[in-house]
C-alpha cells in the first residue's frame, strides 16, 4: 500500500441465528457457510422463558439455561473455532455458569480449546425484600411486587459492556443472562471498534443493527406484508449485518438463500416493537430512529444510516415473572348455516352452566371470561355470518380446584348443543398455569452488578450510572404537513394495503403498530386521515386505553401505540392474540381517500423501496 492510499475501512459482520428458543436448526450453519461472519449471536430468551428456565433450576440447581445453544454449539464447535468466530448469546438463562459447565464439557470430548465467558449481575431474586420496602411498582399498571411465594424470576436488563469486556479478554464464547436483546450485537461492536460510553450516535447505530436482527429472518422475508414478494421462505436466509466503525451498516443474508432484503422488509423490522422511536432505551443508549434513513444498495441489501443517540437513562428495567393463577381455553369448529350465531349461543351456554357449577361447589366466579368466534368478526369489529367459525372459550381462575370443577365439561358440548359442530384448533383441553411479567424500573446505582466471570476470575465491569436522558426526540420532529382529501381532486376509497406495509407487536399490555407509506407522496394522505383518534374507533372491540401517534420522516413512517388493548398481555391475556401480531394486518383494511389516478398503481411493484431515499427531500 502507498503512502498516500488510504486505508480500506474496516466492517465487523455479525450474524443472528436464532430469534428464539427453538429457532431452525439450519441456521448456524447457514450463516457459517456462506455468511462470512466474524460473530455469531443468538437471542433465547424471553420473559415466559425466564420463568421456565427457574423453575427448571428449582428442580436441579444444574438446570436453567437454555439447553438448545448447548446442542448448536456441539454441533458446529469445530467448524465455528476453525473459523475463527466468536460467539455471543444470552442462553444463560437463570443460571449462566452451568451453560458455560455444559459447553466446556462438550468442548472437552471434542477436543477443541474454547474460552468461554460468563456474564453476571442481572439476577434480583434474593434482593425481593429490598424492591418491595422501596415500593416498587409495575410501570404500566402501578401495581405493586407480587408475593414472594408467587415469584418465579427477577432479572434486570444490563447492556451491552460487559460483552465487550468479556471479548476483551480474549473469550470465544461469550454467555450472558438477561441482557437487551440488542446488546449480543453492540457488545462485539463496542469491542472491535473501541466505542466510548458517551459515543452516543453509535451505540444508538449498534443498538438498531441488534434490533434488526435480533428476530432472525423477520428481517429477511419472512412475516413480511408481500408475503408474494418473497419467492421462496424454505432455506430463508439469516441476517447479516455489516457495520462501519462510524455505526452505517447494511443487512445482508448469505448468498444463495432465501427470502427478501428490501426497504419494506428492514423498515418493517425497525418498527416492530419499539414504542416512542424518538426515545428506544437501552441501559447503554436512547436511541432515535425517526431520520433513519433505508437504501437499497444492490440486490438483498439494504444501507442503513442517520441513527441518533441520546444518553441513557439512570434506572435499568427490570423484569419479574410470577405464579398468576390458572386458564382454560378449549375451543371448537362450527360449520353450515348461522356459524357464528350458533358458536355465541354455545359459548354463553356454557359459561353459564359453569358459573352455575361453581356456585353451587362454593367458589368465587372466574376473575376473567373471553369468548371469540374465529372467523365471524373477532379480529375486524364488522359481526362476519360466514358459514365458518371456530369458538373459542378463556377463563381464567386463581384456584385450580375451580378449573378441575369445569374441565371436563367441554366434552359434553358435542351432545347437548346444534349440528354442525365438531373438533376446534387442539389444545388447551385441561388447566393451564398462567406465568405473568411484573415490569419495574430500579436506579442503575442501586442494582444490577454488572460481573464479567472469564477462567473462574470475577470481575467487576464498570458501566456508566449517572444517565442524562432529558426528552424524547420525537417531541422535535418536524412532521409531514397531512394532506386532506379536498385538495386532491377526484378521489377513490382504496384499502390502506394498497398504500402501506406494516408491522405490528406488543409492549406490555399495548399494542404497537408501524404504518409505513409505500412511496412518500403517500405519506401526506396517511397522515391526514389515519389518525389516532380513527385507529382508536377501529379498535374499539378491544381497545380500552388511548392512542399515541409518532412519525418517523426519514423513512416515512408511522408509528402507532394502542393502551390497554391485549388484556393483559402475553402469557397474562386470554385473547388469541395476547401480542398484537395481527394488529398491523387489521389496519391494513383500513380504507382512506386517495386521488384517483393511484388506483391504476400495482401495489407488488412499489415492494422494493430503492426510490425512497432520493424523493424524501422533496418533500
Amino acid at each position: 500500500m502507498g503512502k498516500n492510499e488510504a486505508r480500506p475501512q474496516k466492517r465487523i459482520r455479525i450474524g443472528g441465528y436464532s430469534a428464539a428458543w427453538g429457532d431452525s436448526q439450519m441456521s448456524a450453519p447457514q450463516l457459517l457457510q456462506g455468511g462470512n461472519i466474524q460473530y455469531l449471536t443468538g437471542d433465547l430468551l424471553a420473559e415466559v422463558t425466564m420463568a421456565i428456565l427457574a423453575k427448571k433450576k428449582a428442580k436441579d440447581p444444574t438446570k436453567g439455561y437454555a439447553t438448545d445453544f448447548v446442542w448448536m454449539l456441539a454441533a458446529n464447535m469445530k467448524e465455528i473455532k476453525r473459523q475463527g468466530v466468536r460467539v455471543v448469546v444470552n442462553a444463560g438463562g437463570i443460571n449462566p455458569e452451568s451453560c458455560r459447565d455444559a459447553v466446556l464439557e462438550h468442548a472437552k470430548k471434542q477436543g477443541v480449546d474454547l474460552k468461554v465467558g460468563v456474564v453476571m449481575g442481572d439476577d434480583l431474586m434474593d434482593r425481593q425484600q429490598e424492591l418491595r420496602d422501596r415500593g416498587v411498582k409495575e410501570m404500566f399498571n402501578g401495581d405493586s411486587l407480587p408475593s414472594a411465594k408467587s415469584m418465579m424470576s427477577c432479572n434486570a436488563y444490563l447492556g451491552a459492556f460487559p460483552i465487550a469486556e468479556a471479548l476483551r479478554q480474549g473469550c470465544d464464547v461469550v454467555i450472558t443472562g438477561r441482557v437487551v436483546d440488542s446488546a449480543l450485537i453492540l457488545g462485539p461492536l463496542i469491542h472491535e471498534f473501541g466505542w466510548k460510553p458517551n459515543d452516543y450516535d453509535r451505540l444508538a447505530a449498534g443498538t438498531l443493527a441488534g434490533h434488526l436482527v435480533e428476530c432472525g429472518p423477520q428481517v429477511t422475508g419472512g412475516l413480511f406484508t408481500d408475503y408474494e414478494a418473497v419467492e421462496s421462505w424454505v432455506n430463508i436466509g439469516y441476517p447479516i449485518v455489516e457495520v462501519e466503525s462510524n455505526g452505517v451498516f447494511t443487512v445482508q443474508k448469505p448468498p444463495g438463500t432465501d427470502g427478501l432484503i428490501s426497504f419494506g422488509t428492514v423498515c418493517e423490522q425497525m418498527l416492530y416493537e419499539i414504542g416512542d422511536p424518538g426515545a428506544y432505551h437501552v441501559p447503554d443508549v436512547a436511541c432515535d430512529f425517526t431520520q433513519v434513513s433505508l437504501e437499497e444498495i444492490a440486490t438483498n441489501v439494504v444501507k442503513v444510516s442517520g441513527v441518533r443517540g441520546q444518553p441513557p437513562t439512570d434506572t435499568y428495567k427490570v423484569c419479574a415473572t410470577f405464579s398468576n393463577g390458572w386458564t382454560f381455553c378449549p375451543s371448537f369448529t362450527f360449520v353450515g348455516h348461522d356459524a357464528a350465531r350458533k358458536a355465541k349461543r354455545v359459548g354463553t351456554t356454557l359459561l353459564t352452566r359453569w358459573r352455575a357449577m361453581l356456585t353451587k361447589a362454593g367458589m368465587e366466579d372466574f376473575s376473567e371470561v373471553r369468548l371469540e368466534t374465529i372467523g365471524c368478526g373477532q379480529f375486524f369489529r364488522q359481526d362476519n355470518q360466514g358459514r365458518e367459525a371456530c369458538l373459542r372459550i378463556a377463563v381464567r381462575h386463581k384456584d385450580r380446584k375451580a378449573i378441575a370443577v369445569v374441565e371436563r365439561e367441554w366434552g359434553c358440548a358435542g351432545t347437548s348443543f346444534a349440528q354442525g359442530m365438531c373438533g376446534g384448533l387442539g389444545g388447551g383441553f385441561s388447566a393451564n398455569p398462567v406465568v405473568s411479567a411484573f415490569l419495574f424500573l430500579v436506579p442503575k446505582k442501586d442494582f444490577a452488578t454488572n460481573l464479567v466471570i472469564v477462567d473462574g476470575r470475577k470481575s467487576a465491569c464498570p458501566v456508566a450510572l449517572d444517565g442524562g436522558f432529558l426528552s424524547s426526540a420525537s417531541a422535535s420532529v418536524v412532521a409531514v404537513p397531512p394532506q386532506a382529501p379536498s385538495e386532491m381532486g377526484n378521489t377513490v376509497r382504496v384499502s390502506l394495503l394498497d398504500l402501506c406495509w406494516a408491522r405490528s407487536g406488543d409492549k406490555g399490555n399495548f399494542a404497537n403498530i408501524g404504518l409505513i407509506a409505500r412511496r412518500p407522496e403517500y405519506l401526506p394522505v396517511l397522515r391526514q386521515q389515519v389518525t389516532p383518534e380513527r385507529v382508536r374507533e377501529y379498535f374499539a372491540h378491544n381497545l380500552k386505553g388511548s392512542v399515541d401517534r409518532f412519525d418517523l420522516p426519514g423513512t416515512c413512517s408511522m408509528n402507532f401505540l394502542l393502551y390497554n388493548t391485549l388484556g393483559g398481555g402475553g402469557t397474562s391475556s386470554l385473547h388469541s392474540d395476547g401480542l398484537a401480531k395481527t394488529y398491523g394486518q387489521v389496519l391494513l383494511q383500513m380504507e382512506v381517500d386517495v386521488p384517483i389516478e393511484w388506483a391504476n398503481r400495482p401495489r407488488l411493484l412499489a415492494h422494493r423501496g430503492a426510490k425512497h431515499s432520493p424523493l424524501l427531500s422533496k418533500l
